[in-house]
């Protein structure tokens, strides 16, 4: 089974091309929210967590064979004016009244397609319908990573505009893979009930658009000290093509200056995850899961993961799923 799990990874990643936060964070943040879900959750997400981590870039997959899915996974903020995320509706109705739908799908629909997923996983967990269950969750956390994304809330979404492009991979491809090591992949989150899930995710990303202008900076910044292109940049040949790309030199001195911002925003979908699928349970009436959960559930294994997690020993102890797999695409 998970020999033909990676072989599909693979061709998922050869078609979508790692475009956002690439696979490897996408599993990350699926795999870490399992740890913040309480007891009555616990069984069915950990026995299940293998498909809710390897199918997290699904979405992407899609966007190559469905025209409607590329606006799904961004908001260009800029588009509507300096308070963008305080000034457009939050309801899907009022925006299309205000702005028309094809605007709103030029200009990227990522916010109402989390809440549109949050309510097709609260009805499968309502109808206790596993393997819906499974799929809206797994794709629920790939549109949440999306919003802590600072790119994919920017009309200038690979520095373009600024003469920085490459940056939309820098940030949330080269560094992750290169300082996974050094990132501080802890937390201690339990989810929290989210009383309004269209106040939470336009909530998150007017925090994640805050964090653009510090990133453009830093970039110039440390750009003073790679005047040598051939240290800053590396070319490869990827989507056919021989393309440029950021060093890895570069991504690591980047990823210090901005002093773990990147390592946060990963966390922060990871604590953000956990609290949509609660609410999502909740709101369904909080249904027992127990005749969903699909094999033994291993108790003292899934405590000794979450205590690993909170202590920042997931990669030491081997248990981080992402890493480990990425070993072996």
């Amino acid at each position: 089974m998970k020999k033909n799990i990676q072989i599909g990874i693979l061709l998922m990643a050869l078609v979508a091309g790692l475009s956002s936060w690439g696979f490897l964070v996408h599993r990350t943040v699926n795999q870490l929210a399992v740890y913040g879900l309480p007891k009555k959750m616990q069984a069915f997400f950990y026995t299940h967590m293998d498909s809710l981590v390897y199918n997290a870039p699904r979405p992407d997959q899609r966007r190559n064979v469905d025209p409607a899915e590329g606006n799904k996974h961004f908001l260009d903020g800029e588009y509507y004016g300096d308070h963008a995320f305080d000034i457009i509706p939050h309801k899907w109705e009022d925006a299309v009244a205000k702005y028309t739908a094809d605007t709103l799908k030029k200009y990227g629909t990522l916010p109402y397609v989390v809440v549109e997923t949050q309510q097709k996983l609260t009805e499968a967990f309502r109808k206790g319908n596993k393997d819906s269950i499974i799929f809206y969750a797994t794709d629920l956390g790939h549109y949440i990573g999306d919003a802590h994304v600072p790119l994919h809330t920017s009309i200038n979404y690979d520095g373009q505009l600024t003469n920085q492009q490459g940056l939309h991979d820098l940030w949330e491809t080269t560094i992750p893979e290169t300082e996974l090591a050094g990132f501080a992949i802890k937390s201690r989150h339990k989810a929290q009930y989210l009383p309004s899930v269209e106040n939470a995710i336009w909530s998150i990303l007017k925090h994640t658009h805050s964090l653009l202008p510090v990133m453009f900076a830093t970039e110039k910044e440390v750009s003073k000290n790679f005047t040598d292109t051939a240290r800053k940049y590396r070319w490869e040949f990827r989507w056919g093509k021989n393309r440029r790309f950021y060093s890895k030199e570069f991504a690591t001195a980047f990823h210090k200056a901005l002093k773990g911002s990147v390592d946060e925003q990963l966390i922060r979908s990871a604590n953000a995850l956990s609290d949509f699928w609660y609410t999502a349970w909740v709101n369904a009436g909080r249904p027992d899961l127990s005749s969903l959960v699909a094999q033994p559930y291993k108790k003292k294994q899934f405590r000794m993961e979450r205590k690993a997690y909170r202590k920042n020993q997931l990669i030491e102890k081997g248990w981080l799923i992402s890493n480990n797999f990425r070993t072996r695409d």
